[in-house]
């Protein structure tokens, strides 16, 4: 009888167990899936593409870029250089002068100082057609402004090396407008009088004694050929003197390569230059045609012999209009046209605008 039981007993927990067993894959079935085991059945998102990396200007694409401005005088030049890493402001301070026609001399200064400018672009306003000439070829500004930024060194370089052959070719020396001066291997020019202030004209393609290719895309602003250098009005740089930010204060150290501002050297004032996609005018603002890109996606091709994309560099900074496309939207922003005084090819040194600060001297060619 008891082994009956027993038997009875052994059968119910064998059943017991194998219903066990059979309901457990169930169980475990039914259990929630964690995180990370979710994570890991889960297909890999996409990768993000990877930012072109700008690429670096090699030496002789270098001088294509400053061979516009190289022969001015070396305060000119600084400003140029400090200025075009703020190619909005030079829009706003173009469209400023164009707006108030009748400020001259000490008027024009003390309503220029009271903007909020980097104090490169407000000396540029010293002189107009310079600050035009800039307005209208807005890209080749932003890109002479990515160049002293990322390559301040290569730039220096390039300028000394088209002075040089400048000289070599006998088309640069001292003349009654300015004074041409070489410390060992570095040539200066200065103008000749202190209170007045001339802007040469030339054509950078011919006036060096060797070939020059334009940067892709620049409006030339000067209306003659032949490698000659002429020199139209003088600007009166006097009533802009009272200013920190007016000529004297302005200059280059060749030695050390760098720009000099007020006694030492300048430094970039609005970190918001380094990201093309949010400057506008010193703060964090979309603006619709300043898109991001490398030189190796600006939308033209280069001069036959020539490359300006595909040299891989490590990130360097960017500036703000670099990017964007070439053709309506350039044009449509910058000083075209009448809008823009100098837009003509047969206008001297890109049209001088009157008025430019005390009162102008007439120039000459040499």
């Amino acid at each position: 009888m008891k082994s009956n039981v027993f038997n009875h007993r052994l059968l119910a927990c064998v059943l017991g167990c194998a219903a066990t067993l059979a309901i457990a894959p169930l169980r475990l079935q039914a259990l929630p899936i964690s995180a990370a085991a979710a994570a890991a059945q889960s297909p890999p998102a996409p990768a993000a593409p990877a930012q072109p990396l700008p690429a670096h200007l090699t030496p002789e694409q270098m001088r294509d870029l400053v061979a516009p401005i190289a022969l001015y005088p070396d305060a000119l030049v600084a400003q140029i250089l400090a200025a075009s890493a703020y190619p909005t402001q030079i829009v706003e301070a173009d469209r400023f002068l164009q707006q108030n026609p009748h400020l001259k001399g000490a008027a024009l200064a003390a309503e220029v100082d009271k903007q909020d400018w980097d104090p490169s672009v407000k000396a540029l306003t010293q002189f107009p057609s310079v600050l035009a000439n800039m307005d209208k070829n807005l890209t080749w500004t932003s890109e002479l402004g990515d160049a002293n930024v990322n390559q301040q060194a290569d730039v220096m370089d390039a300028i000394q090396f088209l002075r040089q052959k400048a000289k070599a070719a006998g088309h640069l020396r001292t003349t009654p407008q300015e004074i041409v001066t070489a410390q060992g291997s570095t040539i200066i020019i200065q103008p000749a009088n202190p209170q007045f202030v001339y802007v040469p004209t030339y054509d950078p393609e011919v006036i060096y004694g060797y070939p020059v290719v334009l940067w892709p895309g620049f409006y030339p602003w000067w209306g003659f050929g032949g490698p000659y250098m002429s020199f139209g009005l003088g600007f009166g740089i006097g009533p802009f003197f009272g200013f920190g930010w007016g000529w004297p204060a302005w200059g280059v150290n060749w030695y050390h390569r760098g720009l000099l501002y007020g006694g030492g050297f300048y430094g970039y004032r609005n970190p918001a230059f380094y990201n093309r996609n949010a400057y506008f005018h010193g703060n964090y603002h979309a603006f619709a045609p300043f898109g991001g890109a490398s030189r190796s996606f600006r939308g033209y091709a280069a001069p036959a012999g020539r490359s300006y994309a595909g040299v891989g560099h490590p990130a360097v900074h960017l500036g703000a209009v670099g990017g964007i496309a070439r053709g309506s939207e350039v044009r449509g922003y910058s000083s075209r046209g009448r809008a823009s005084f100098g837009s003509s090819r047969g206008g001297m040194g890109g049209g001088m605008r009157g008025g430019g600060g005390g009162g102008m001297h007439g120039g000459g060619r040499r």
